[in-house]
């Protein structure tokens, strides 16, 4: 892709940060639209914005940008502290009035980083693809989508990403909850739950996005996104164990007990997550050519270095030992 200035939203964020550094070492000139200035990589024009729960005038930050990639908003589909007028005013109405705004600027491309909650519940009985009708379940998926068919309707050029749960540097959510439980010096193993779930690394999500503002063939469409690999909740674990230099575990802990513990924390809604699929059909992208630079394992190790947690790859951890699982 031939430098361009592009704009981020939430550039302080968990997708925006390594992001916009990436966006910088290409060479582009990269506009960090935050609250949070300080932990934006250093390089970057810097656009101040209020929090998303107040009206912003996007029209002086989105001009003379090329490009716009909206990654901010509420992220976590568990925080149940939030209703659903939250989750509109931020995920709905504040992209509706930028992606106005990004029209108006006239931009080439305005790629939302939405998810595939805007589709789909915590769980699918089949793989999930972009022909599926939309089925959110909660708040944040229903917010989510209605900020995409708000994008549609300004009528802005725009290409919208459904990430699955992402994983990299200082992961959060059930990742962050497995990566702790992986950690700990027990002989533990998932080994009886089968339920297989699509997982995706930050540098493939990057990759993507890289991809899609390079490639006007994406324009009007809708993408989701994933590594190739779906992998049982046994797999995940046992990644992360062989990432902390721990053989797999053989202590099982069967459902049953795991369901009860959930329901003694009021954590109830992780039992779809742990027990039920959710894989899904990322072949609309890679159609176009796009492969994820990154393979899971690999994605997985880097996390758990980059956590500090590890000094170094054990002898025997490649992928080939979870795959035989």
């Amino acid at each position: 892709m031939t430098a361009k200035r592009v704009m981020v939203t939430g550039a302080a964020g968990y997708v925006g940060r390594p992001l916009v550094a990436a966006l910088l070492r290409a060479g582009h000139v990269v506009r960090a639209a935050t609250r949070n200035p300080d932990a934006v990589p250093g390089g970057c024009e810097i656009a101040i914005v209020p929090d998303f729960s107040r009206d912003i005038d996007w029209d002086p930050i989105v001009a003379d940008v090329d490009f716009v990639v909206h990654a901010a908003g509420l992220a976590h589909a568990d925080n149940r502290k939030l209703g659903f007028g939250e989750h509109n005013r931020i995920n709905w109405l504040q992209t509706q009035s930028l992606a106005f705004a990004a029209k108006r600027a006239g931009v080439s491309q305005f790629v939302y980083v939405s998810s595939v909650r805007a589709q789909v519940g915590p769980a699918a009985s089949r793989p999930v693809s972009e022909t599926d009708e939309p089925h959110p379940t909660d708040d944040y998926g229903r917010s989510k989508l209605a900020g995409e068919l708000a994008i549609r309707a300004t009528e802005v050029p725009f290409t919208i990403l459904r990430p699955t749960a992402i994983y990299g540097m200082h992961p959060k959510g059930n990742v962050k909850a497995l990566l702790r439980l992986a950690s700990l010096p027990l002989p533990l193993s998932l080994a009886a739950f089968t339920s297989r779930r699509s997982l995706l690394g930050i540098d493939n999500l990057i990759s993507a996005i890289f991809f899609v503002l390079d490639n006007p063939a994406t324009l009007g469409e809708t993408y989701l996104l994933a590594d190739p690999a779906a992998f049982s909740l046994d797999q995940i674990f046992t990644m992360l164990r062989a990432a902390h230099g721990r053989p797999p575990g053989y202590l099982r802990f069967p459902p049953i007990f795991v369901r009860l513990a959930l329901l003694l924390l009021r954590r109830r809604h992780l039992w779809h997550r742990l027990n039920e699929d959710l894989v899904v059909d990322t072949s609309k992208l890679q159609a176009l050519g796009w492969r994820s630079p990154v393979d899971s394992f690999a994605g997985i190790l880097a996390m758990v270095r980059a956590e500090g947690e590890v000094a170094a790859a054990p002898a025997n951890s490649d992928e080939s030992i979870v795959r035989a699982r």
